[in-house]
């Protein structure tokens, strides 16, 4: 376990990346003892900051669900991270590139909470009463800590790489469509570079938010009405740079698009 002044610490050296869009190195090498509840620490830290400093949360992401993102990160199971009112866009946005550190795209359903959810014991059945409505999204992953070698405890200290979002498309009431069959297609530039369909997420993308809701128990936090949840990615992560145009196919549930200038 590491102490609070470890904490802060390594929250001043996440900061410091974020603002200068930058890397700082693998957490694990040089804290072999820090256990995922240290990571969860940190995060709570940046977050508790970030409120502090104004900032407003909006929702949560969920990353890790599918075996798309664990083959591709060679992390095998979840993790949670915090959502902010200016890491959200709508569809048709032009981002700012630089913003954000090794700058990847995720295919995502977005959850909009209705009534508050509190763990444990949550089943989806009580995620698709409190859901108000599911919408597409992207998720924009920013990762301020080194990429190769990360392990879950690196990920989650850097608040699960979440850089931003955008959402759109055409919002449905959750037993209005089969979510597991909802399917999307990536392009950028025009070409098409990932596929997926959201049973991706642990069969259900509702259980993305099933298991976030009963995680979040285990450290005395619940999630609230209006909240916007990410519940995780149905593709691998894409590479986007400078000058790119990304579009996402949804079908019936329409299209995002956003270009990163």
């Amino acid at each position: 376990m590491l102490s609070t002044d470890q904490i802060s610490g390594i929250a001043d050296e996440l900061a410091q990346a974020e603002a200068q869009r930058s890397m700082i190195p693998l957490l694990t090498s040089r804290f072999p003892e820090m256990t995922i509840e240290d990571s969860y620490a940190v995060q709570n830290e940046w977050r508790r900051r970030a409120v502090a400093s104004g900032r407003r949360m909006v929702g949560r992401k969920i990353g890790l669900t599918s075996k798309v993102m664990q083959v591709a990160t060679g992390i095998t199971e979840p993790d949670y991270g915090a959502i902010f009112d200016d890491m959200v866009f709508g569809s048709g946005a032009v981002i700012e590139h630089s913003r954000f550190s090794n700058v990847r795209i995720e295919v995502e359903l977005a959850f909009k909470l209705g009534k508050p959810l509190k763990g444990p014991g949550v089943t989806i059945f009580d995620v698709l009463d409190a859901t108000d409505y599911v919408v597409p999204a992207l998720e924009i992953l920013s990762s301020r800590i080194e990429m190769a070698g990360r392990t879950i405890v690196d990920t989650i200290s850097d608040n699960a790489a979440m850089g931003a979002m955008v959402y759109g498309g055409n919002p449905v009431a959750p037993d209005a469509v089969d979510l597991r069959w909802i399917s999307a297609l990536l392009y950028r530039n025009e070409t098409i570079e990932e596929s997926g369909v959201a049973a991706a997420v642990l069969n259900h993308p509702a259980m993305g938010v099933v298991w976030l809701a009963n995680k979040l128990a285990q450290h005395g936090d619940s999630l609230q009405a209006g909240e916007l949840i990410l519940a995780g990615s149905f593709t691998r992560p894409m590479w986007v740079e400078v000058g790119d145009t990304v579009t996402c196919d949804y079908g019936e549930l329409g299209t995002l698009t956003c270009r990163f200038s």
